[in-house]
This record gives C-alpha cells, sequence and structure tokens, in this order.
C-alpha cells in the first residue's frame, strides 16, 4: 500500500510542478489543464517506472491474497 501512495504523491507533485510552469509561461483555463496533463503523463512515464512496477506488483499480491482468501470461503461454504 505504501508504493501505491507514494506513486500517486509523486504523479500528483509532478502534475503540480507541471502546471506551475505552465502557469508561469502564460497558460491559463482548459489550456492549462490540459498541457499539465500530457506533460506531466509523459514525464511520469519516464520518471516513474520502477515506482510504477512496484507499486503494479502490490496491487498484484494483494489480489492474489483476496483470491485465496475468496477460494477458501467458497470452498468452506461448499463442504
Amino acid at each position: 500500500m505504501r508504493s501505491v501512495l507514494f506513486y500517486t504523491s509523486a504523479r500528483l507533485a509532478i502534475f503540480v510542478a507541471t502546471a506551475g510552469v505552465l502557469a508561469l509561461f502564460g497558460a491559463r483555463g482548459f489550456l492549462l489543464l490540459l498541457l499539465s496533463l500530457l506533460i506531466s503523463g509523459i514525464v511520469s512515464f519516464v520518471l516513474l517506472s520502477s515506482q510504477r512496477d512496484r507499486m503494479s506488483a502490490a496491487v498484484m499480491s494483494g489480489l492474489s491474497s483476496q483470491r485465496a482468501r475468496f477460494q477458501r470461503a467458497q470452498t468452506k461454504e461448499d463442504a
């Protein structure tokens, strides 16, 4: 869960920093939002790839454990 929170906060920080820089250059309104989303998405894709892999592994691990619990409960219920 910690890796998910770190990745999300890093993505948000990159978005805010990008929006701040674009605002300094004069972007406003919808254009600011659109450019910030596009640029921060590209930057985070490159800079946060290892963190994204760790987050993905953590999410898959959590899903696997929930599936296992569900299977045990279903087996117990059927018995």
